[in-house]
């Protein structure tokens, strides 16, 4: 939970705001950006533990369409934003590689949702984490993280290529970009939102 400064003009001056904290995961393939998204959205310098890519990762890392990428995640990428005044998300970005899939389940644990970037390049490395989270009913959208000389598709194309479910958002992004990646949280927020008001009521 995160205290606010008041505001002396609100109804309430002198009380501080109590955010409400909403833990989202950040996940993907192997370099397709997490990193990237956590760092350029995060307010606070953001938590990383990457490591340089060595001979060990030969024949265990699959590089291709990623060849320039020097330094991996080995644990998580953590950082934070406040939307507004009443809502602090804290953003864990998974890692990419299979041999650290076992860490997914403790970073999943009391998560609301999550953000799958994906590729075009290579979209079928995104069909694992959209598998865990949809067996584990955790929300998600995809984020299709735009890269320099990637083919281009269109949403409709990328949810047919990775046969999602209709009411999945995608959507298109620069995860290099601050603007870019807060849409691309704000439409996780809103499909959460969306998704809690369709929600049965219990009797």
């Amino acid at each position: 939970m995160v205290f606010e400064e008041s505001d002396p003009n609100r109804q309430g001056a002198g009380v501080p705001n109590l955010a409400a904290s909403v833990k989202i995961l950040i996940a993907g393939g192997f370099g397709v950006g997490k990193t990237t998204m956590v760092s350029a959205i995060s307010e606070i310098a953001p938590l990383r533990t990457e490591e340089l890519i060595t001979e060990v990762s030969s024949g265990v890392d699959d590089l291709s369409g990623v060849e320039q990428k020097s330094t991996t995640t080995v644990a998580l990428d953590f950082g934070r934003i406040s939307i507004d005044r009443d809502l602090v998300l804290y953003l864990f970005g998974t890692p990419g590689q299979d041999r650290f899939w076992f860490l997914w389940d403790e970073l999943a644990r009391g998560a609301l949702g999550a953000v799958v970037l994906a590729d075009t390049r290579r979209l079928g490395n995104s069909f694992a984490a959209i598998d865990y989270f949809e067996r584990r009913g955790l929300p998600f959208i995809v984020g299709v993280n735009c890269f320099d000389g990637a083919p281009s598709y269109s949403e409709d194309e990328v949810r047919d290529a990775l046969d999602l479910d209709p009411g999945t958002p995608v959507l298109l992004c620069d995860a290099r970009s601050r603007q870019s990646s807060k849409t691309v949280l704000l439409t996780l927020v809103e499909h959460l939102i969306a998704r809690a008001n369709r929600a049965p009521v219990p009797s």
